[in-house]
Formats: C-alpha cells, sequence, structure tokens
C-alpha cells in the first residue's frame, strides 16, 4: 500500500541546510495500524507531510498503493489527495459557521459529487462515527471528543484507501482519548489502512505496529500486541 525507499528530505535555513528525514524505508501493508512516534524534530511531521502529498522528498522513491508519486503538480497532487488520503488533525480544522453534516459533506463537493449524494453520504458517516443525533449542531455546541469524530467522517467520506492522523487525541483528555482510538481500532478492523502520529505511549500501543523516529532515521519498527481501546473506557 505504502512503500517509501531511501527518501531524503533537507530544508535549506539561511546557509545552514537542515537534513530532515535521512534515508527512510517504511512498507506499509493494506490494513495495517502504524503509530509513528519520536520527539520534537525527529521527523515525523516531515514524513506525514511526504506521506500526505503536502511536501515532496529531495530524493528516494514514495509509492502509493502502486502509484509512483513524484513530482506531482498542486492540482494532480490535490486529485491525488482526494483519492488516496483522508486526514484527521489535532485541531480538527473544522469550518466553525458550517454544521457537522455540512463539515463532512464539504471533501464531496471538490468531488464535483451531487448535492443530494454528497448530503446521504455525510450522514452515513456521521452515523458510523456515533453522531447521527448531531448532525445539524455546529462545532461551537460540540465537545472535543464529538469534533474530532466529525474530522474522521470527513476524512472516511471520500472513501480513502488510507487514513492519515496526525496526533488524534493530542487535544482531548484521556478517556475521549481512548473512546476516539476505540473508533479508529474498529474502522481499521473494517479495512482501513492507519497511520498515526503522536507521542503518547499509551496511543501507540492502541495500534498494531510502532516506528520510532530519531534524527531523521527509523531506529525501531516493531509489531506489537494491540492494546484494545474499548477494555480501557468506563
Amino acid at each position: 500500500m505504502i512503500q517509501l525507499n531511501n527518501i531524503h528530505k533537507s530544508y535549506n535555513l539561511k546557509t545552514n541546510p537542515l537534513h530532515v528525514l535521512k534515508g527512510i524505508n517504511l512498507s506499509i501493508e493494506e490494513g495495517e495500524m502504524v503509530a509513528i512516534m519520536g520527539a520534537s524534530g525527529s521527523g515525523k511531521s516531515t514524513l506525514l507531510n511526504i506521506l500526505g502529498m503536502l511536501d515532496e522528498a529531495d530524493s528516494g522513491t514514495y509509492t502509493l498503493d502502486d502509484t509512483p508519486i513524484v513530482q506531482l503538480s498542486e492540482t494532480k497532487a490535490a486529485q491525488y489527495r482526494n483519492k488516496f488520503l483522508g486526514f484527521v488533525f489535532q485541531s480538527f480544522n473544522l469550518i466553525s459557521y458550517k454544521t457537522a453534516l455540512e463539515n463532512v459533506s464539504l471533501p464531496l463537493y471538490y468531488q464535483k459529487i451531487p448535492r443530494k449524494e454528497r448530503l446521504i453520504k455525510a450522514k452515513e458517516n456521521l452515523d458510523k462515527v456515533g453522531l447521527g443525533e448531531r448532525i445539524d449542531h455546529v462545532p461551537s455546541e460540540l465537545s472535543g471528543g464529538e469534533k474530532q469524530r466529525v474530522a474522521i467522517a470527513r476524512a472516511l467520506a471520500s472513501e480513502p484507501k488510507v487514513l492519515l492522523a496526525d496526533e488524534p487525541t493530542g487535544a482531548l483528555d484521556t478517556k475521549t482519548s481512548y473512546d476516539l482510538m476505540a473508533l479508529i481500532q474498529e474502522i481499521n478492523e473494517q479495512g482501513k489502512t492507519m497511520v498515526v502520529i503522536t507521542h503518547e505511549h499509551d496511543i501507540a500501543n492502541m495500534c498494531k505496529r510502532i516506528v520510532h523516529l530519531r534524527d531523521g532515521v527509523i531506529v525501531e519498527d516493531k509489531k506489537i500486541k494491540q492494546v484494545k481501546a474499548k477494555d480501557h473506557v468506563e
């Protein structure tokens, strides 16, 4: 599903280049649930940006679902993101004046899906995340956990191959975090490939594999016995 071979990425900061990723080799199979961990400055955000086609490697190859991701125009990159990827962010990134239903249907608007079909799909995905009764609420009327569920429903609406979650529990309390991870595990069990960026060990242990980055290189990559989030929700 995802294949990175010898990925390097540097940024020029005035006269001093900063070598952020130093030969990353990473393979993620369809249906895996992988946590990527690392301290600030380890390169995990840069790696996520490359996976999400928000940035491009200086060298190396990136293949997604047998499609080479190389030298894409912004238009083509946007098309590929819509086709392959769903994003969930720590800060939710919901539009404040739009209802949950409108927020979830927005990616489908950009795919030129007719309005009636958009709203049906958005409602179905809100039902999946347990918010079928909250579709007419704007973000200010929702809790943090509910906002993140809306963000997950939005990410799923376009039926992506891979869900990229960047610190999805970072703005949530422990109970709400575990509730959310139970949902994410359920989505993964239905076959969705998941990549979770996190600095929280308990959240990483709810994935099936942990990749540790340090100073731009992978220092550990291991499969683990997954902790089931629902077992820790009261």
